[in-house]
């Protein structure tokens, strides 16, 4: 009686007991939400930066339906090498956050952005001027370029399925059908370019005449910068 009296008690305890959710913060956790072998506790994964976050933000971090197609992490550019060891969107606080802003803009009308290279380092800068000492090409990195100091985008526009746009040229096409004058374009082209600069201008990037795909946040007066990004 007493045995069956205490199997009772036990089971009326055991009814009332409610599972409550632990959250807790861990760094380098794996992907799962969980931490094996205990499903009541539910991990909020910690962002360890590993740049300095006062004066720099990376765009892929921050919104990972940004495309990235940095060229210069890659051969597919127009010296043919790889420069970057890896690809990241570097920018300085104030461009990322018209990025963003743009990107979300963009998004509302089923469109968003594809990065083809952000802040680009000096020594980098020194790369491709050695390889191609033309101005009007490569910037002098004695004097550098708004992509030195981390306040030029080069970008294009993409559909809702991620494929870009036509502008009638691909990036880092070296020619006056680059020329953001250029009219003797499709209307479809025409229009697609008007979209990329309307926006872009109205958060305050300025264009340049020779690239339809570059532009630069204007009142910002950063610094050259060397800064190389981590590849791990």
């Amino acid at each position: 009686m007493k045995y069956s009296l205490l199997c009772f008690l036990f089971f009326l305890l055991a009814c009332n007991v409610q599972t409550k959710e632990k959250s807790i913060s861990v760094e380098n956790v794996p992907d799962s939400t969980k931490v094996v072998g205990q499903p009541e506790m539910v991990v909020e994964k910690k962002i360890v930066f590993d740049y300095d976050t006062s004066v720099w933000t990376d765009i892929g971090l921050l919104d990972t339906s940004i495309i990235m197609d940095l060229k210069y992490a890659t051969t597919d550019n127009f010296v043919k090498e790889q420069m970057y060891d890896c690809g990241r969107c570097f920018l300085r606080k104030a461009s990322a956050i018209k990025i963003l802003e743009i990107q979300k803009e963009l998004q509302g009308k089923g469109y968003g952005l594809k990065m083809f290279d952000c802040y680009r380092p000096r020594p980098i800068q020194w790369k491709l001027w050695e390889k191609v000492p033309d101005p009007r090409y490569v910037a002098d990195p004695k004097k550098g370029s708004m992509h030195n100091r981390g306040a030029a985008v080069d970008l294009t526009i993409v559909d809702s399925e991620g494929k870009e746009l036509d502008m009638g040229t691909g990036y880092d096409y070296f020619g006056v059908e680059a020329h953001i004058t250029y009219q003797d374009h499709p209307d479809s082209v025409l229009q697609n370019r008007k979209m990329l600069s309307e926006i872009m201008l109205r958060y305050g990037f300025k264009p340049i005449n020779t690239e339809w795909w570059h532009f630069s946040l204007q009142d910002q007066n950063y610094p050259l910068s060397d800064m190389l990004w981590n590849c791990d």
